[in-house]
């Protein structure tokens, strides 16, 4: 019920939006909707893979500030190639302080990353004393590349998003690791009797989210070449939205990398639409939320098998 109610509501706002805008429907918008999402997309299959696995990372957002801002201030100094090695090593190191204290220590992964998300604020202040970084010779570099190429007519940062979407869902469905999420997500306790080490399995879904954050960094630091503080400021709402709207439950246990593909592209269009018809950017955020209210709202009514409280 609550898969068809998204997918009506859906196809309704479509329709609403080529009414009032003729833009929405061309091959253009698409393409450029398509190419907006898969920065948020990208991070989205990583915290999928955590959401199924029964936890939450909320410090996706600011770790994609940290590691834009990183990528772009380390190229003018060492090169591109040692901007992105060191990107992607701090980058992973953050995933691997939010897997060991959730699943090793056993902590609270909405704390953790809370804290998480606080912390790296602090540290992108520190390390850029409050300045923007912006990369100096933006003409004369290959690093462009992921953000602002093309591979025949198909934008770099969509080919890149729908490659590691492949991997992460063959990861998910023909692997003894994606069942052992599945269960850890739908029934931790009869995992752990199982014999499958859950702190390991834990540890190892913030790396995959920590990854997908890199990559999604990297993406958005060669399309603008430069960076923000808060660049990533919200991005964890965004995301959640997106997986969510897709129908992977907050409770852990179902779920796909499908499923988030479709929740992301349905949210970039919802947004488009919005946007093409004249309405303020905080409409699109009030929207974000209505949608994750929402979609929370049926994910954990249809579990119940009521929409409605009793009491």
């Amino acid at each position: 019920m609550a898969k068809h109610g998204i997918s009506v509501a859906f196809l309704l706002s479509i329709v609403v939006f080529s009414v009032f805008s003729e833009r929405f429907l061309s091959t253009d918008n698409f393409m450029t909707v398509i190419r907006q999402a898969s920065i948020i997309g990208t991070i989205a299959l990583g915290v999928t893979i955590v959401v199924i696995g029964g936890n939450l990372d909320l410090s996706v957002g600011s770790l994609l500030s940290f590691s834009t801002v990183l990528v772009v201030d380390l190229h003018d100094k060492v090169g591109p190639s040692q901007a992105i090695l060191f990107m992607f090593f701090f980058t992973l190191l953050i995933g691997a302080i939010n897997g060991f204290l959730i699943g090793y220590l056993r902590l609270n992964s909405l704390i953790v990353t809370l804290g998480m998300l606080s912390a790296i604020q602090g540290i992108i202040l520190v390390y850029t004393g409050g300045q923007n970084v912006d990369i100096a010779n933006q003409e004369d570099t290959w690093f462009a590349f992921f953000g602002r190429g093309f591979i025949g007519p198909i934008a770099v940062p969509i080919i890149i998003f729908a490659v590691l979407a492949i991997v992460y869902e063959l990861l998910l469905k023909k692997t003894s690791y994606g069942r052992k999420v599945f269960s850890l997500g739908g029934n931790p306790l009869a995992t752990t009797y199982s014999g499958i080490r859950r702190s390991k399995l834990v540890f190892t879904t913030y790396m995959l989210s920590a990854l997908s954050t890199g990559v999604a960094a990297l993406i958005l630091g060669s399309r603008v070449m430069g960076s923000q503080n808060n660049v990533g400021q919200g991005y964890e709402l965004l995301v959640l939205a997106g997986i969510i709207l897709g129908g992977t439950s907050l409770l852990g246990g179902s779920g796909s990398i499908v499923k988030t593909v479709i929740g992301v592209l349905m949210l970039g269009f919802i947004q488009n639409g919005l946007l093409l018809m004249g309405y303020p950017y905080y409409a699109q955020w009030l929207v974000t939320w209505a949608v994750i209210i929402l979609a929370v709202w049926l994910d954990v009514g249809s579990k119940r098998g009521s929409l409605f409280t009793k009491y």
